[in-house]
């Protein structure tokens, strides 16, 4: 037998996961000797014994590891022997180095059965957890991840729990988490005028939920506001508490069967609901539901978003067998003010306004805030609207290598991304950066994602609006350090490539699509076509310019936008159309004016306002209480329609120089004929999705033809219309083309700050920012 001893270095999402208990079992297993121990670069393993058996080691390392394992790389030399039979897990190492820390994981079956087994010691702990589940990233603040840096160090382990702790044959060996009814943390319900209930307190929740009353609940990553998702008046309540307006809400549910009997569930959607990230899922609802939840929940909407239960807590709030029944749906929000961050101390529930009627709390703390994650399906895999919980702070591998760097990403659906080598990470959602209280949570958000992977930025990246607070924030906290301006169109072409691993050495065609972004004219750009590389990029076609009037206030009236299209396309207000009778008549006159002059009118090629136009123009929706609910609703009708036999409208288009200008006119006049001949709202959103998507691929086709690029990418918050994605995957693929989409980051501006990095923060770029002309394609 040949003996040798090895030394092993483990990269990527190797701590918080049950690694090194898989580690230690496997070497038991395999008779070597040695040790391992997490370090600030990852897992350090010293194996020794038979040479035979040390490679099978090796190799099992990643085949067999656990599942919320990823391992990014395995290097290894060989070290002089030294005997011995045993293999222990050492104390961590701390160091300047890297790792990867998990993200927040749900509740596993294992944890779930002793949860409501009356034999076993943790029946009813709250907040029960395992090597393969709980929470990771907001408990942890600092790696290497162990018990001293997460947020339970000053919680010592009982004495039973210690043993399992110690315990190789344990599923809790080495779990950083582990607690139990001895040790804590523990639950109370705080109620008004200073009362606290420790007896029962989630019993006395469910009660509370279950007379119409709204209870805060501390979650992984803040607190959620709770009520009946069966009960009208208290969810019309706690919207008015919230001040939501109409918003959906995400409803929960505590297990599969549950949301079944609510909304249509393929087993894509199924499989994202029982994931161990736990997302809410977007779904439709049953034509004909076992189980009806209140219309408030998404008032007018066909759409549900659901997510299971993903905590102990919010399974013994759903109740035992044996306990008195309570809601069977809650409506789970996160309990903040409108585009304010989630709350994660108690003492921003009372800021205001008083939210809820109780505070169901537990005293472990939360480090950093992650709100809920939110994904459709489209074309056969995930399309993350919202990636955070379960999803912050895993990594997204870059398929080149930039200098440190932070990008500030946009001011609605903040998120910031940092990097640095061959990987990026893109914070969990942080919200609308004109709030006070969001800039605060950024701040804080950067500074311990900087120490938690070590990266110390040399650049600074953000948009190049002169408006968004983001920008702002760069300047101000430049200090001494470069700040780069991306384009905001092209920071979403980029996001595509780069989460899709293209090198970008040949250029693509880029389809950003849209609410407003600054472009390089001073106009707000939304609806363009780019031939873009990461350094330079070209606006190849775009949507011809029409007013926004009032700028904002053009947003929250989608009948403004639509008027606005009239007058381009050369059609009457006629007040036939429902988008002209939203308007009233003063309100119309004063606009008719303002279009005319253009005072406070901004020049546009949004195709987000142009969807929003047309939503009003079939009399879908005039004013807009939240952010894309025009189209959101537009897009819903289209389902109710067999749209792949439709007769679709048609765009114009300027001669064959370079941008061309798509004229929406056409689809405008049309659109105005159908409303008037009576043609259900249905049929134009099913015509007008056809519209897009056969652009889309007319405009694709045509540039291939004067440039040979065949390589498409699809970003903006446009795509995150589900109907449009698929008409337009599935009619690209069929054309030949290679179809660059969003599944690991939103298409939106959460996804932004991706796009940044990609730009701006490679090692030795091939040139500055691109200009129109940059791009060297043949017009």
């Amino acid at each position: 037998m040949t003996r040798i001893r090895h030394q092993l270095r483990i990269a990527g999402v190797v701590q918080g996961v049950g690694y090194r208990p898989f580690v230690y079992a496997l070497a038991r297993a395999l008779g070597l000797a040695g040790a391992v121990r997490n370090t600030a670069d990852g897992v350090v393993i010293e194996v020794e014994g038979d040479a035979v058996k040390v490679e099978q080691f090796r190799r099992r390392l990643t085949a067999e590891a656990p599942p919320a394992t990823r391992v990014t790389s395995v290097t290894g030399r060989s070290i002089p022997v030294r005997g011995g039979t045993d293999f222990e897990i050492e104390d961590s190492q701390g160091g300047s180095g890297r790792t990867l820390i998990s993200a927040d994981m749900g509740i596993c079956r294992e944890c779930a059965a002793e949860l409501v087994d009356p034999t076993n010691r943790r029946f009813r702990h709250p907040l029960i957890t395992c090597t393969n589940c709980g929470p990771r990233f907001t408990v942890v603040n600092s790696a290497p991840y162990d018990r001293p840096a997460t947020s339970l160090a000053s919680f010592p382990m009982c004495h039973q729990c210690a043993a399992e702790y110690a315990s190789p044959e344990n599923r809790r060996f080495h779990a950083q988490t582990i607690s139990c009814n001895d040790c804590g943390p523990s639950v109370r319900l705080r109620l008004g005028r200073g009362m606290t209930v420790n007896d029962d307190p989630i019993g006395m929740a469910r009660r509370m939920l279950a007379d119409g009353r709204t209870v805060a609940v501390k979650g992984t990553g803040g607190y959620h506001l709770a009520c009946d998702a069966e009960n009208e008046a208290a969810v019309r309540r706690l919207r008015e508490r919230k001040r939501r307006g109409d918003k959906p809400l995400a409803v929960m549910v505590a297990d599969l069967a549950t949301a079944t009997a609510i909304a249509e569930v393929s087993p894509a959607e199924a499989d994202l609901l029982t994931d161990v990230r736990h997302p809410v899922v977007l779904l439709r609802r049953q034509a004909k539901p076992d189980l009806r939840i209140a219309d408030s929940v998404a008032p007018g909407y066909p759409h549900v978003g659901i997510l299971l239960a993903y905590t102990p807590l919010h399974l013994l709030l759903f109740g035992l067998p044996a306990d008195p029944p309570g809601p069977r749906v809650l409506v789970m929000t996160s309990a903040n003010l409108a585009g304010e961050p989630i709350a994660i101390e108690e003492e921003q529930l009372g800021a205001g306004i008083e939210l809820a009627d109780a505070w169901l709390v537990h005293d472990r703390p939360i480090v950093i805030p992650c709100d809920d994650s939110v994904v459709r399906t489209a074309a056969g895999s995930e399309l993350p609207l919202r990636r955070s919980r379960g999803w912050a702070p895993l990594p997204i591998a870059l398929p080149f290598e930039v200098v440190p760097a932070l990008a500030t990403g946009g001011d609605l659906k903040n998120t910031f991304c940092l990097a640095e080598g061959n990987y990026a990470w893109l914070s969990a959602h942080i919200g609308d950066m004109s709030e006070v209280a969001t800039v605060r949570a950024f701040e804080k958000a950067v500074q311990h994602q900087s120490g938690l992977f070590h990266v110390e930025p040399e650049l600074l990246v953000t948009d190049e609006h002169p408006g968004y607070h983001s920008l702002g924030w760069a300047n101000s906290h430049a200090q001494g350090r470069a700040v780069r301006r991306v384009q905001h169109h092209h920071a979403h072409v980029a996001a595509a490539m780069a989460e899709n691993g293209h090198l970008g050495t040949s250029p693509v065609i880029g389809f950003a699509f849209d609410g407003v972004g600054y472009g390089d004219d001073g106009a707000l750009w939304g609806g363009e076509v780019l031939l873009a590389t990461y350094d330079e990029y070209k606006r190849a076609a775009h949507l011809g310019y029409v007013l926004l009037p009032g700028g904002d206030a053009g947003v929250r009236n989608p009948y403004r936008m639509a008027m606005s299209h009239l007058l381009s396309a050369g059609i009457d207000w006629n007040p036939a159309l429902p988008a002209v009778a939203a308007s009233p008549e003063g309100e119309r006159k004063a606009l008719q004016r303002q279009l005319a002059t253009g005072i406070n009118c901004f020049l546009t090629s949004s195709m987000g306002r142009l969807f929003d136009a047309v939503s009003s123009l079939a009399g879908v929706c005039h004013r807009a209480d939240y952010e894309a609910e025009a189209a959101m609703r537009f897009e819903a009708l289209a389902h109710r329609f067999t749209w792949q036999e439709t007769c679709p409208y048609r765009f114009g288009r300027s001669a064959e120089s370079m941008p061309a200008r798509i004229d929406c006119a056409p689809v405008i006049r049309a659109v105005a004929a159908d409303v008037l001949a009576g043609i259900p709202p249905e049929v134009i959103s099913a015509r007008f999705h056809v519209a897009v998507a056969d652009l889309v691929v007319a405009v694709a086709e045509r540039l291939r033809r004067t440039t040979g690029i065949d390589t498409v990418a699809l970003s903006g918050g446009v795509f995150l219309n589900v109907i449009l994605t698929e008409l337009c995957i599935h009619r690209l693929e069929e054309a030949a083309f290679r179809v660059l989409r969003h599944r690991l980051t939103p298409p939106s501006d959460a996804g932004l700050a991706l796009g940044q990095i990609a730009v701006a923060g490679r090692r030795s770029p091939v040139a500055s920012r691109g200009q129109a002309g940059s791009v060297d394609v043949a017009p």
